[in-house]
């Protein structure tokens, strides 16, 4: 891949994009993990206000779960701290099967496009 398509693809760079083409963007950062987790603190998943995304903070139902809180958050203009992880009690819920937990903030992009 050339530099230019790594550029491009780079969650960061994206945000800024969509931002300034008038799009509501929200930025999801993982920013602490337990245990097994598919991805490290510092992984960013930009989302529009129409549920697009790039990049990655987990996978499976945990990112979808994640950008739905994304589009709200554009929605109401407030950042959010998500918890995700695997109890017994909750097995059937949003989840991590690796057994980890992380904790992921949303916080919405706003300002001058």
């Amino acid at each position: 891949m050339t530099e230019k398509a790594m550029t491009e693809r780079d969650p960061l760079v994206l945000a800024e994009s969509w931002h300034k083409a008038g799009k509501g963007v929200a930025m999801a950062t993982v920013v602490e993990t337990w245990g097994s987790a598919p991805r490290p603190v510092g992984s960013h998943l930009v989302i529009d206000a129409d549920g697009n995304f790039e990049g990655s903070v987990s996978g499976g139902c945990v990112e979808g779960a994640v950008v739905f809180e994304a589009v709200e958050a554009i929605e109401t203009g407030k950042p959010k701290m998500l918890e995700f992880g695997v109890a017994d009690e909750t097995a059937w819920e949003v989840g991590l099967s690796c057994g980890g937990r992380i904790r992921v903030y949303v916080e919405p992009i706003v300002g001058e496009n």
